[in-house]
């Protein structure tokens, strides 16, 4: 790939992207819509390989804009939106308004150059809409079984049991929907029964990774870990060792790994020694859980790049 020329910083709302070019310091405004996207790619398509655009990662608004990019063959880095603002207030640039965060936007690929990676899928974006619907649904039945416990009259009662009947109806079919998916890709299948052969990753557990986590196995352990938001980050200063502490990365993936740590600290011997090895140095409970979610993720991510399902040693 060319070296990159131009920078574009797209900010990206509901219903509108505005554009800013450097160093041209062109700016406009398009419809985030079909028809917005093309002119989009109508006037960057002349940026060809010199052009580096820039997008947040704001809710779900950027996915048309952003597919309709690398569709068009031009080089599109999808970022983080707490790291632009970082960016904009280190460089004393306080205001908000879309304009001046396209144009910071603009700013940052131009100094930061951020890495251009393939996007998920179309596919795999619905498989992963339909994992949060899951959790929603699993968050609305939890609800509503705390409401049964302290419900007392008799009509109220029934009318919870039926809500739970309905959503356990509806996990029931979201469940076979994402089956479907999953036999529809015999590469994602393998890769699911691949962890499921780790003691504490059930199926649910395996297609949630596949689904929210789609690099696990394509990465070392330390970008991994960094991914999902596991990686400790230290604060020292000084003579001063702060404590460290997991900050961003993906919090589905932390969420699908949770309980399972929970479990293979009881029935995984490699996972259950590391837990109690920290706890008798003095590590909080959480902290140790932590490490251990970090731990079966480096173990997961290696089964896959080597293909190879997960065998218990004693010199584990």
């Amino acid at each position: 790939m060319s070296e990159s020329t131009s920078f574009v910083g797209i900010d990206v709302s509901k219903n509108t992207l505005d554009v800013h070019v450097l160093p041209a310091g062109e700016h406009w405004r398009v419809a985030n819509d079909q028809a917005g996207c093309v002119e989009l790619i109508e006037r960057l398509k002349p940026l060809g390989e010199t052009g580096l655009v820039v997008i947040e990662a704001t809710n779900v608004f950027w996915r048309m804009a952003a597919a309709a990019l690398a569709g068009a063959g031009l080089a599109c880095a999808v970022v983080n939106p707490r790291q632009v603002r970082d960016f904009a207030k280190a460089m004393g640039k306080l205001a908000k308004t879309d304009a001046l965060d396209a144009q910071v936007l603009a700013l940052f690929a131009q100094r930061i150059k951020p890495p251009v990676r393939a996007l998920p899928d179309a596919q795999c974006q619905v498989a992963a809409e339909m994992l949060a619907r899951r959790a929603q649904l699993m968050g609305m039945r939890v609800a509503e079984k705390n409401r049964l416990a302290t419900a007392t009259a008799k009509k109220v009662r029934k009318d919870i049991e039926v809500t739970i009947a309905f959503l356990e109806k509806r996990l029931s079919a979201l469940d076979q929907e994402i089956d479907s998916w999953l036999q529809s890709t015999p590469i994602d299948q393998s890769r699911a029964n691949l962890l499921q052969s780790f003691i504490g990753i059930g199926q649910n557990t395996a297609r949630s990774l596949l689904i929210t986590l789609p690099e696990l196995g394509r990465l070392n352990s330390k970008q991994i870990g960094a991914l999902a938001g596991l990686a400790p980050i230290a604060k020292d200063s000084g003579t001063h060792r702060g404590e460290r502490h997991i900050r961003g990365g993906r919090a589905a993936v932390r969420a699908a790994l949770y309980l399972p740590a929970i479990t293979a600290i009881q029935h995984n011997p490699v996972i259950r020694a590391l837990y109690r090895r920290l706890i008798q140095t003095g590590k909080h409970h959480y902290v140790a859980i932590t490490a251990c979610m970090r731990k079966m993720l480096v173990i997961l991510n290696a089964m896959l790049r080597s293909n190879q399902p997960w065998k218990y040693s004693q010199n584990a």
